[in-house]
C-alpha cells in the first residue's frame, strides 16, 4: 500500500488544484484519465467501497472516502476502523468533528468539510477546526468566495473550495479569494488547467 503524508498531499493541492467528487460509479474510471490531486468517494456500500479505493491507492492518488454517503460502514469508531484497517484510503471527508478525531488517530488524512449557511455556521465552523485540526477544510457552497477570504485567515489548513462549482471561471474565483484547491463534481471541469493567476 501507498501512503499518502500530509505535506505530499499539500503538494498536490497546491500543484494541481483540482480534487474530483465522484458521485456515480460511471465517473471512477475517467478520474484516471485526468491529472487531479485527489478524489473523494461519495458513492458505494460497504459491499464495494473497498474495490473503488483500491482503483486509486496504487497511482498514488489520494482517494478520500465521504464517511457519511457510504451505506453500511457506521458513523462511529467501528466504522472508522473498518475503514483505516481494512479499506485504506487515504483519508475520509466528513463534517462531523468525532469522525475527524477519530480517523486522525487511526493515522488518515482528513478533509472537515463546513457548510457556510449563515453567521452561527461561519462561527461555529471555526471552533469546531480549532478542535479537531484537520488536514484541510471544505467550505461549501465554494461560490461564497468572501468567506473563503475570511477563513484564509483564520486558519492555517489548506481550504478546499466545493459545491455548485459550474464553471471554469467559479473555479479560479475560489482560488483567487484564498482557496488552496476546488472540489467539483462535473467531469468537464476535471479536465481544466488552473493556475494561480
Amino acid at each position: 500500500m501507498i501512503l499518502i503524508k500530509q505535506n505530499q498531499f499539500y503538494e498536490r493541492l497546491i500543484k494541481i488544484k483540482k480534487i474530483a467528487a465522484i458521485k456515480d460509479p460511471r465517473y471512477l474510471e475517467k478520474a484516471l484519465e485526468v491529472q487531479l490531486s485527489a478524489v473523494v468517494l461519495s458513492i458505494g456500500n460497504i459491499g464495494v467501497i473497498k474495490r473503488y479505493v483500491d482503483l486509486f491507492r496504487s497511482l498514488p492518488l489520494p482517494v478520500f472516502v465521504h464517511i457519511e454517503r457510504i451505506g453500511g460502514i457506521s458513523h462511529d469508531k467501528e466504522g472508522i476502523d473498518f475503514l483505516a484497517h481494512y479499506v485504506k484510503p487515504a483519508g475520509i471527508v466528513s463534517t462531523r468533528n468525532n469522525l475527524i478525531l477519530q480517523a486522525k488517530r487511526q493515522g488518515l488524512l482528513t478533509i472537515q468539510r463546513v457548510f457556510l449557511v449563515d453567521s452561527d455556521a461561519v462561527k461555529s465552523g471555526l471552533q469546531s477546526i480549532r478542535e479537531t485540526q484537520p488536514d484541510a477544510v471544505e467550505i461549501m457552497p465554494a461560490l461564497i468566495t468572501d468567506y473563503l477570504a475570511e477563513f484564509r485567515q483564520e486558519i492555517n489548513q489548506p481550504i478546499i473550495a466545493g459545491g455548485l462549482i459550474r464553471t471554469p471561471e467559479q473555479m479560479t474565483q475560489a482560488l483567487k479569494h484564498g482557496a488552496t484547491a476546488v472540489s467539483m463534481g462535473r467531469y468537464s471541469l476535471w479536465r481544466e488547467n488552473l493556475t494561480d493567476e
